[in-house]
């Protein structure tokens, strides 16, 4: 295990707005950063990073919690996993608890299959450089596609020799479970003579390695260097707790950067197309690995860029699949331009015979929107005939009912009445009733389970069997933690019975309550945290609240992201500008933090009435029983003489 010191190490070097930055382009907003959600569709920006805080905060998925947290939800890591990404971000060396073996028994299965295709990475990248059937059978093959070693390094490729087992008696040799190259696909087992062995399924190939966005090895694809038709060109690794292909982009990793500068991400369907293009010098390019295009991959390109340029080799067959991927880039908000390459040329042959600025000028001048290029590709089928000519227009209209932004929406619906010659207004009306039918398709909203509690926090009805502390703890512990070192002026006697006003830090209020009724927070995350805040403030000292953020327990963090996020900020226009000066739960905290004391007091009291209720009608039969009966009805009376003097302070009246 990691030592507790190397994890201390690793968080204070750990700077969450550079690591975010590496998986979602962040604005810088204040004090804060903000983009769009990782892990959720949305168009508005409310994803959140905190530095001075060291957490994030995803109000639309309500993810959040600090830079370790943020890769386990992301990147789907284990805690040690995550740790050990951050340690080789950040130069730390690991310094473990336990012995090497012990610690690799404890890995989890996730990891064990990343550390499988770790070593199957490199052994694939040493067989193509260091050996004579690699240099002579791989390497002639990338040089004759015109890779330069620099750009076979850049992308790590590789070569599987051809045999059934080099690969998988190494790995076995090496210490690997055979299971966890089974469930890597880079071997497969087989019966042979009534005995169970591996077989190394690329074998023979030339080796593209599959990155996630932050650079790990997750997957393989394969290329034959056979010509027989019946051996599949491409072989890849089949999906597992590494690799979902839906999710993946080819060459994301290297391209993200690009992306963001250039604005735009060009889509192409090969390895090779995505490999010759980078070398030509074009970065800002991404494959969808083989795979038709998925809403997932859609998503991620989003992250860096609304725009995508989708380069096509011209085939008419890929043409025509293409413009279920126009409409999906569409659906999600995405602008959208395609580029067709001459007769006999794809991505690919076009990057090796072109400069980089002739490439660049070939799809600047030939980039079409999507309108012209969808109509464009039909209009030659159509011809004359009426009904084709209709289901053309009905096809195009489909397509602009996708597009969620109604100006877009106006915008394309005129240029679509251009080009095909037909009234706008018929257009208009058409598009009308395809939205509506697609409304009522997705019309499945599932409502929020709105909380019961009323504003001025008493429950309506006594009648309410139990009552659950959990919202008023934590708007408790949120004061606490938000605004704990600030002062508030309260009430109090002196000697003489005369009221004077003191000047107390809101966590001694707050403390100093709970501590006088005897009140203990039953949420077990909270109680943690306000002993450990209690603990601190009894050396004289104020808890930082990266303590809480930063907390080895991820309860304790995740619990504390969510009370110290808010996706709301007032405008400094409000007070510059229009010299309105919005009053702040900050600039009122001695009354918040006395309604989140006699709310809490309030409820502990009806949950301790109801108790008793319950016990009285438990008894009140039993003559053996009277003495408690009239002792708990002393309670109860007690218990509601208090409820009425809490309640006055909501100004309710209860009879």
């Amino acid at each position: 295990m990691i030592s507790r010191d190397t994890i201390d190490k690793i968080y204070q070097a750990a700077l969450i707005e550079e690591v975010v930055a590496d998986f979602v382009v962040l604005k810088k907003s204040g004090s804060t950063y903000k983009g769009l959600s990782p892990f959720s569709n949305e168009k508005t920006p409310s994803f959140y990073v905190v530095p001075a805080k060291g957490i994030y905060k995803d109000f639309s998925s309500g993810k959040g919690g600090n830079v370790v947290d943020f890769l386990m939800q992301h990147e789907k890591l284990s805690y040690p996993e995550a740790l050990r990404w951050l340690a080789n971000k950040y130069k730390i060396e690991i310094e473990e608890d336990t012995p090497n073996a012990e610690a690799q028994q404890e890995k989890s299965e996730r990891e064990s299959l990343s550390l499988v295709s770790e070593f199957a990475h490199k052994w694939f990248q040493t067989q193509l450089h260091d050996t004579d059937a690699g240099q002579a059978i791989g390497l002639s093959y990338f040089y004759e596609r015109g890779f330069t070693t620099e750009t076979i390094r850049k992308f790590q490729l590789g070569y599987s020799p051809d045999s059934w087992d080099a690969f998988s008696k190494e790995a076995i040799e090496a210490g690997y479970n055979p299971q966890h190259l089974i469930k890597t696909g880079i071997s497969r087992e087989r019966d042979r003579n009534g005995k169970k062995e591996l077989w190394d399924f690329f074998h023979g190939r030339v080796m593209f390695p599959i990155h996630n966005i932050s650079g790990k090895v997750i997957a393989f694809a394969g290329r034959t260097l056979k010509v027989e038709k019946e051996v599949a060109k491409y072989f890849n690794s089949p999906e597992s707790e590494l690799y979902n292909k839906s999710n993946v982009l080819f060459g994301l990793h290297l391209a993200k950067n690009a992306i963001v500068k250039q604005d735009v991400c060009y889509l192409v369907e090969g390895y090779t197309d995505v490999i010759s293009l980078h070398q030509a010098g074009i970065e800002n390019v991404v494959a969808s690995s083989g795979t038709s295009l998925t809403e997932g991959q859609i998503k991620l390109i989003r992250r860096y860029t609304p725009n995508i340029t989708i380069l096509y080799d011209g085939d008419a067959a890929g043409i025509k699949a293409s413009f279920r991927g126009i409409d999906m880039i569409l659906k999600e908000g995405l602008n959208v331009r395609v580029v067709l390459f001459p007769d006999g040329d794809d991505p690919d042959s076009f990057a090796r015979k072109h400069s980089v600025t002739e490439i660049q000028q070939f799809i600047a001048t030939h980039a079409q929107d999507f309108i012209r290029f969808k109509t464009s590709q039909l209009i030659t089928e159509a011809g004359n005939d009426p009904l084709k000519r209709a289901a053309l227009i009905r096809s195009i209209v489909e397509s602009i009912a996708l597009i969620p932004d109604g100006i877009k929406r106006s915008v394309y619906t005129q240029e679509c009445a251009s080009l095909l010659r037909i009234g706008e207004s018929v257009l208009i009306q058409e598009l009308n009733k395809v939205i509506r039918g697609n409304v009522k398709k997705e019309d499945k909203v599932d409502l929020p389970i709105l909380d019961e509690t009323p504003a001025d926090g008493l429950p309506e009805s006594d009648q309410s069997p139990t009552f659950n502390l959990f919202h008023q703890e934590k708007d408790l512990v949120r004061l606490l933690l938000n605004f704990g070192e600030q002062h508030i002026t309260i009430e109090v006697q002196n000697e003489e019975g005369k009221p004077e006003n003191h000047d107390i830090l809101l966590a001694e209020f707050l403390i100093g309550s709970l501590e006088q009724d005897e009140i203990v927070l039953e949420h077990p995350t909270y109680h943690r945290i306000l002993q450990e805040y209690v603990e601190v403030i009894a050396k004289e000292e104020f808890p930082e609240i990266r303590k809480f953020t930063l907390h080895p327990d991820p309860e304790v963090s995740s619990n504390t992201t969510d009370l110290v996020s808010t996706p709301y900020q007032l405008s400094e226009n409000w007070t510059a500008r229009h010299h309105i000066y919005p009053e702040t739960e900050e600039m009122n905290l001695r009354k918040a933090a006395k309604d989140a004391i006699f709310r809490l007091k309030m409820h502990k009291v009806m949950q301790m009435i109801v108790n008793v209720q319950k016990e009285i009608e438990a008894i009140q039969h039993n003559p053996e029983e009277e003495e408690n009966v009239d002792h708990l009805t002393r309670e109860l009376m007690t218990l509601l003489n208090a409820r009425k003097e809490l309640a006055k302070y909501f100004g309710s009246v209860i009879l």
